[in-house]
Order: structure tokens, then C-alpha cells, then sequence
């Protein structure tokens, strides 16, 4: 008797997005914002030569604050390379039209995995566990929202599959990402973060701390509070760490200053 068994379903491309401090909105606004986002993903999408697909979008619904789709995964360099900023310039046109409303920034998460036509997965689940990352939070908090209105999160399978692939993104380079290990709830995965038009590197070095040995797949160690370091103090409570990854495995940790009320 043959074995029996069934085929795997379909990869798809998950995108999600989701507004800062939606909750502090009053019932109009969050109608509005609520309305907008669809059509400034597909205002940004349009621009990243994706807008056949996403008209094509699998499981597409809102989630309150946010909306999240599937799509095919050959989307994923676009989504990855072009999309990000294509948002960022979406949102400040959305800014620019109505300067006297609150302005919206989006977190953004995108995975790919198999997922059935109904998108209810494992796939999904770790889609929204890395929206919603405090860290990913975190930045938003902290950034000028004039200034700041998009931040990124991806997989690292999606990270792997696009950069390693050599497929043209747009011009987004891998170290326009800085690796994060994503903690929420039971979940724990290394995942990347990508600020539109914005370079890690330029980051104060006064708040880098480099151990002399420190694997890059383990988690980031604490600054012990007692004994800081001459060239970087300890993180503050409530702060944001980030951890790079630079030649021959050196590990450098940036810590952000604790964020105002998250969203």
C-alpha cells in the first residue's frame, strides 16, 4: 500500500502594516486612518511595479489598525527593495496634503511561507509576532514623526531568499538592514530592520559596545549596570537594542534611549 500524503500548500509573500498609537486616536480618526492605509499601499506598491499583484492579493483584510495580504513570493525584492521607501514617500505626501492632522507613521512586517487560501498559518502568526516587536515599536516611539514615518521588519528567511538570490531590488543594499532577534510571547526568531532613507552606520560609535567574543547567532549580552564601559554607557531602562553584525563577526550592540508611550 503507498504511503499517503499531502502537498505542501502554496509560499505565499505575507505583508502587513500596521499604525503608530492608533489607540490614542478618537473613533473619526481611527475611520480614517483605517480607510487611508489600503490606498497608500497600493499608491507605494504601484510605484514598486507590483500593482498586478497586488490586485491579484490573497486573504487581503484589515486588522483595525493595520492590513495585512498574501501575494506570490517572486514579489519579495520589490517588497524588500522598493517598497519601503515608495511608503515612506506615500506618507509624507499624505503629511504634506493634510499639515494640520497627526501624522501617520506604519510599521511594516513581511514573511513568506505555505499558507491555504484561507492565510490562517504558522506563516501568519510570525508575520504579526514581528509587527509586533517592541524594539520595531521602539523606534517609532523615539523617531520624529515628521521625519520618521516607516519601519521595516523582515524574516530572515525573506532576508536570505532576497539577497542571496542577486535579484535586482531597486537599489537597497543588505546593509540598509540591521539584524534583531524578535521576541514576543513563545516566539524568538532573528529577524532585520530597515529604516527608510536612513544609515546604520552612522550611528554614534559612543554607543556601540564590541565584546571581544561573541557569536553572531547568540543573543545580545547585557551591559552589566555596574561597571559600565569608558566608550559606552549601559542601556537605560526601557531602551531599544539593536544588534550588527560587521567584518569577521564582529558584534556591535546600538542602544536607543527608552521611546515615548508605544502604539
Amino acid at each position: 500500500m503507498l504511503p499517503s500524503w499531502e502537498p505542501l500548500w502554496p509560499y505565499r509573500a505575507v505583508l502587513a502594516v500596521d499604525a503608530r498609537n492608533f489607540s490614542a486616536l478618537d473613533s473619526k480618526g481611527m475611520q480614517q486612518v483605517n480607510a487611508d492605509i489600503p490606498p497608500l499601499l497600493a499608491q507605494a506598491l504601484s510605484v514598486s511595479n507590483v500593482s498586478a499583484h497586488w490586485e491579484r492579493r490573497m486573504f487581503g483584510q484589515h486588522t483595525g489598525d493595520g492590513y495585512v495580504a498574501g501575494m506570490d513570493p517572486e514579489v519579495l525584492p520589490a517588497l524588500v527593495g522598493c517598497f519601503p521607501d515608495a511608503l515612506r514617500h506615500a506618507l509624507s505626501r499624505r503629511r504634506a496634503e493634510a499639515p494640520a492632522g497627526v501624522p501617520l507613521q506604519l510599521r511594516v512586517s513581511i514573511h513568506v511561507g505555505p499558507l491555504p487560501p484561507s492565510g490562517l498559518g504558522v506563516p501568519m502568526v510570525h508575520t504579526h509576532r514581528l509587527l509586533d516587536d517592541d524594539a520595531l515599536r521602539g523606534l517609532l516611539n523615539r523617531a520624529n514623526p515628521e521625519i520618521t514615518n516607516t519601519a521595516v521588519i523582515i524574516s530572515q528567511r525573506v532576508y536570505e531568499d532576497v539577497f542571496e538570490s542577486g535579484c535586482v531590488n531597486g537599489d537597497v543594499l543588505p546593509d540598509q538592514f540591521v539584524r534583531h532577534l524578535v521576541k514576543v510571547k513563545k516566539f524568538q526568531q532573528s529577524a532585520w530592520v530597515h529604516i527608510p532613507g536612513f544609515d546604520w552606520g552612522l550611528a554614534d560609535p559612543d554607543i556601540f559596545e564590541r565584546p571581544g567574543t561573541t557569536e553572531p547567532d547568540r543573543q545580545p549580552t547585557k551591559v552589566p549596570t555596574s561597571a559600565p564601559s569608558p566608550q559606552s554607557a549601559p542601556a537605560a531602562p526601557g531602551a531599544v537594542t539593536f544588534s550588527q553584525y560587521g567584518p569577521d563577526g564582529v558584534q556591535a550592540y546600538n542602544h536607543y534611549g527608552a521611546g515615548r508611550g508605544q502604539g
